[in-house]
């Protein structure tokens, strides 16, 4: 077998980067073991997967939030860093975490605007339980260069996938999927 290419750059598929952004949020959610008690919040994280460099025209930098590129740069280089790096965001730091869809992480974090025109033919139906962060991420979702937002809410470990302002979402206890054994 030859040598691999050093020049060649493998890309994951977004199917690859939104799974692997699934199994982190998911890994993060059941690692913290505190949701129940009161007066306690566990780690939050929202990711949106960009095709290209997300826009000033839909979101604005946070400041001083960023991204710790030098634990992990792109999503599927190291799925331990990844983890890594997003558990310390997720307890540390507020606001989305941008990828383009060659699974690299963009530094600064950002605040993504409200979008009081979702734009024709895109109905968005919201549910009771979402939050601030929820609300922005199947906004966010219809948006043409959005591919998907995932969030994993701070208040009771829930996980939710958004993607053409659809989304759905796992409570704590369904986490898993299909690695879960049967009850």
């Amino acid at each position: 077998m030859a040598d691999p290419d050093p020049l060649r750059v493998e890309y994951t598929t977004v199917r690859e980067l939104t799974d692997f952004l699934m199994y982190a949020v998911e890994s993060i959610s059941l690692s913290f073991d505190r949701w129940e008690e009161e007066h306690v919040r566990g780690p939050g994280l929202y990711f949106v997967i960009v095709t290209g460099v997300h826009s000033g025209s839909y979101a604005d930098s946070l400041g001083e939030n960023r991204w710790p590129t030098e634990t992990c740069r792109v999503v599927s280089e190291d799925l331990d860093r990844f983890v890594e790096a997003a558990r310390n965001v997720g307890f540390t730091r507020g606001g989305a975490v941008i990828i383009s869809t060659d699974g690299t992480i963009q530094e600064q974090m950002v605040r993504i605007k409200s979008q009081s025109d979702v734009g024709e033919g895109n109905t968005i139906e919201y549910a009771d339980w979402m939050g601030t962060k929820h609300l922005s991420a199947i906004e966010v979702s219809v948006r043409s260069e959005v591919v998907a937002a995932v969030t994993l809410s701070e208040e009771n470990g829930r996980v939710s996938i958004f993607q053409d302002g659809n989304y759905e979402d796992y409570k704590r206890d369904e986490l898993g999927g299909v690695w879960r054994p049967s009850e």
